[in-house]
Formats: structure tokens, sequence, C-alpha cells
């Protein structure tokens, strides 16, 4: 070997130069040994909820049937590899995320939320499978006789777009196409909206767009009554409803929140919206001007009991009944 080929071979490659360093790996991996334990994942899944961004260790011993001592040494273990923080008041300890620790732990949740939400494989529809592109077709052509304005180049590839994107989500289902003709009406609407006179529009948008940002959008239909639009969307949508929130949803919406599903975040709905309500997504939203940003620190209900849902959904109720009334005042 020459001396060339000798320091070619010595040099790092692209993916040994890009790799997480040592101490950062080592660190990362004593966080993923520490929740190799369900009752330590349901633990810290239930301090990242807790509306008041802490919990107390005796509400935490309530998750499962162990003794506090149990709780206890868990949350150590939690708090040793810098996951959480804990504060004594009076005979309680309460813990809380450590700040700068709780982007990457909300990530970790709702991504593995987001498996369980989609659940099962879906089954396939052969028939759709085997004529989907001539469905597909002939839905854009529907669209494109009832709204001519964009143009049958735009509809079409509108609808393609939108059958492709809840495909990624939804796999092939049968109800594939009923989705498509929902989401691309959506799409088209958005860009058509004249802000001048449409009634005020609303943005809601988390992980998932199988619970919050889905029960934010109907208690917005029905306190507003038709006078705001809300729409809502995930930078990571799941195939289905989270089951607790279908019920909340029920409950709310009554049949029509069978016509509810995930759907992904486009632009088309970020620049149709006066508002747009990040509920634990981070910065995935494009920043258009004269648009009105807000954050909720809510809980994600898809890591929540069934109390805990409906827990959130309260907290984002009166969220809702707030900005209703800001956005018609």
């Amino acid at each position: 070997m020459t001396a060339a080929q000798t320091a070619t071979a010595e040099r790092p490659g692209p993916a040994a130069a890009h790799a997480i360093g040592h101490d950062a790996a080592a660190s990362v991996a004593a966080m993923l040994k520490a929740l190799a334990d369900p009752l330590r994942v349901r633990i810290l899944s239930a301090v990242a909820v807790d509306p008041r961004g802490e919990s107390c260790v005796c509400d935490l011993a309530t998750l499962a049937d162990v003794t506090q001592p149990t709780v206890s040494h868990h949350l150590k273990v939690l708090k040793d590899v810098g996951v959480l923080t804990s504060q004594r008041r009076g005979t309680w300890v309460w813990y809380r995320i450590i700040p700068n620790r709780r982007a990457a732990v909300t990530a970790l949740l709702d991504s593995f939320a987001t498996l369980d939400v989609a659940g099962d494989e879906p089954a396939v529809d052969d028939a759709l499978d085997a004529d989907l592109d001539a469905r597909v077709t002939c839905l854009a052509a529907q669209l494109t006789g009832e709204l001519p304005d964009p143009g049958e180049r735009a509809v079409f590839a509108t609808v393609r777009e939108s059958c492709t994107a809840l495909a990624r989500s939804a796999g092939m289902t049968g109800a594939l196409l009923a989705r498509t003709e929902r989401f691309a009406r959506q799409r088209l609407s958005d860009r058509a909206r004249d802000r001048a006179t449409a009634p005020p529009q609303v943005l809601f948008v988390c992980v998932a767009n199988a619970g919050r940002s889905q029960l934010a959008a109907a208690l917005v239909d029905r306190l507003a009554a038709g006078r705001i639009v809300a729409r809502s969307a995930g930078s990571n949508p799941a195939a289905g409803i989270h089951p607790h929130v279908a019920a909340l949803l029920a409950e709310i919406d009554g049949d029509a929140a069978a016509q509810r599903f995930p759907k992904p975040l486009t632009d088309d709905a970020v620049r149709a919206a006066d508002v747009v309500i990040t509920m634990g997504c981070g910065d995935v939203c494009p920043i258009v001007p004269g648009v009105r940003y807000e954050d909720w620190a809510v809980g994600d209900p898809a890591l929540a009991s069934r109390d805990g849902a409906e827990a959130i959904r309260d907290d984002i109720a009166v969220r809702v009944r707030a900005l209703v009334d800001d956005l018609l005042t």
C-alpha cells in the first residue's frame, strides 16, 4: 500500500465524520437504557403531559400497583441520567423535565405515540389498489368541473399530491379516495380564500394530527358555529385518530366525527390561516407575513389515560373559548 493509499484508509469517511460524538453517544445510550422499563416510560410521559409542567411523586405513585418507594427509585434513575430534575416542597417532591431535554423527550414520546396510533397494518383494498390511478383521475376531472377557477392542471396536480401524501400515512385503505377528495377540496379552498371577505381561519398543528389538534379544531367548529374556519394538520400524521380522542370527538361532533382524519401540514393551510396554533410540533410551520402564531403547551392525549385525555380536552376547550372570543370580536 502506498503512502497515499494509507492516508486515504486512515482518513474517516463521510459516515464517521458526521457520526454523533463519543461523549454524546454515551449520554444518549444511558438515557435510552434508563427508559428500557415500561413504568419509567409511563412516568416520563406522565410528567411530560402534566399541564402544570411538573408532577408530584404522590400523583405518579398511582400509575401502577407498586409502592411509592418503587416509584421513587424509578424517578431517581431518570434523574441520574439527566432527564428529570426535582424539588422538595414540604413533605412532597415534585419532578419536571430538565428544560434542555424537553424537546428530545417530547419528540421521542410523540414519535412512538404515532406508531401506537397506527396500530396494525391497514387492510389493502385490492380493487382500489388495481385502479387507483384511474379513480384519482376521475376525481380530478370531477373537481375540475366543479372548481374551474384553479385550472385543470392545478386541480389534477393537487388531487394527485393529496392522494400521495395521505397514502404515506393512511395506507391503501378503502377510505383513501374519500379522504383524498376532502383533503384536495380543503387545499383548493385554502388557495382561493379571500382574506378581505372570508371568515377568520385558524390552523392547529401537532405531530400526529391524531389528538390535540383534532380536538381543538372540533371545539372551534362547535363553539363558532361556522363563523370561524378551523383546520388541523400534523408534521408527521398518523394513520388514524387515537382511540381516546375518537371517543371525545364523537361527544363533540356526533356522527361528523367520522369525517375527521389525520392530514399532513401544507403551505396552503398555513398561508390561508389568520392564526396558526402549534401544539408540541416544534418549529415546523413556515413563517408567513400577516399570519399570527401561537404555541399552546398542552399534553398529548395519545400518551395519556382516558381520564388524562379528558383533562387535556378541557384544557384545550378553555384556550379555544378565549381564541374564538378574540377572533369574533
